[in-house]
């Protein structure tokens, strides 16, 4: 990765409330507040590093306001609300300028059907495949080997990685992100027992994906086995998520890694999955609610804001105390021995 900022730039970039000290490095690396040199960039993102401020080398550092030192010679303090959320500003245009820019058109290796549109702004690269009726919309790059079902629709900007999958009917809306690896629209798992055989049950919905919704590696969306399975706007899933058929999320929900959600269950805005929940299927999970790595939800929770944890899923504090209660069992047991024993003893004393 190469870079290179100036403090003017970089103001230009985060719009800080206050700049404190001036430096004329030019900003070449970002590293954390030990291991940072002159020419580098850090941030103070979590209070208990707030000691490591002053003796940073950093050239320029994001402070949150309250922050109440004074840079040391040629290094410049910049204050922004969230050091964290400024330095996400910053890596979103350096990762814009490390992308891929190549130029509008159709590799001669791809296989487009002559039915299929594609915009004029689009990238279609090599070994790509567009099967009949597909749309790719302007402004949408097609890394190698991205395959586009019939009739499946891509919206504006998106950037789909090479081996990401669309499927046939299935669509995207405007810039959204599928990693290498994504299959959009495989097959609802679906069997009915009959006659001493699981019969398979056709999937013949679609999935739809809203806008700004970004997808990680090797993650699969199953296609409803009627009607949708919709990923609702601004949701971000992280890698080797499994959703399943008519799954509905809400609006700017997470999904962290290796999480799988069962069927016909709908998350409400907001939610968030920590890496390695299961959500059993045909249940509710109401807004704005979190569920720590690891849980297993097996009923709708209804009350918004609320933060589970745990196999089933329970509110968080609870099931700190049951952890808890759980380590005093043995020598409650003991205890519990201990006295069935005297009573034992009494009761042969009296008679």
């Amino acid at each position: 990765m190469q870079i290179a900022y100036s403090v003017e730039a970089l103001v230009e970039i985060v719009k800080p409330d206050a700049v404190r000290g001036s430096t004329s490095q030019v900003i070449t690396g970002i590293a954390g507040l030990p291991d940072a040199a002159a020419g580098d960039l850090s941030f103070l993102g979590n209070s208990k590093y707030r000691n490591a401020v002053g003796s940073s080398k950093a050239s320029v550092l994001f402070l949150p306001p309250d922050y109440e030192g004074e840079p040391a010679e040629d290094q410049c303090y910049l204050f922004v609300a969230n050091p964290s959320a400024a330095l996400a500003v910053l890596c979103a245009r350096i990762e814009q300028s490390l992308w891929p820019q190549p130029e509008p058109g159709i590799h001669p290796s791809a296989v487009v059907d002559a039915s299929s549109t594609v915009d004029p702004t689009a990238t279609v690269g090599p070994l790509c495949v567009v099967e009949a009726g597909a749309r790719i919309g302007r402004g949408t790059h097609l890394q190698a080997q991205v395959y586009v079902g019939r009739d499946a629709v891509i919206g504006e900007d998106c950037w789909l990685a090479p081996g990401a999958h669309l499927a046939n009917s299935c669509r995207l809306g405007d810039r959204v992100r599928l990693h290498g690896g994504v299959v959009v629209g495989a097959d609802g798992f679906g069997y009915e027992v009959i006659d001493g055989r699981h019969t398979k049950v056709p999937q013949v919905g679609i999935v739809e994906v809203q806008d700004d919704v970004e997808i990680g590696a090797n993650s699969t969306l199953d296609r409803a086995r009627f009607s949708r399975t919709v990923i609702g706007e601004g949701t971000k899933i992280d890698n080797l998520v499994q959703v399943a058929h008519n799954v509905v999320t809400g609006k700017h929900c997470i999904l962290c890694a290796q999480v799988g959600v069962a069927g016909s269950t709908t998350l409400a805005d907001y939610v968030v999955l920590g890496g390695q929940v299961g959500v059993t299927g045909h249940v509710t999970i109401a807004q704005g609610v979190q569920v720590g790595g690891g849980g297993g939800v097996t009923a709708s929770i209804k009350d918004p804001g609320t933060v589970y944890s745990g196999n089933p899923a329970m509110p968080y504090h609870l099931e700190r105390r049951i952890i808890v209660l759980q380590r005093r069992l043995p020598d409650l047991f003991k205890k519990v021995d201990s006295m069935l024993k005297e009573v034992e003893d009494l009761k042969k004393a009296s008679a």
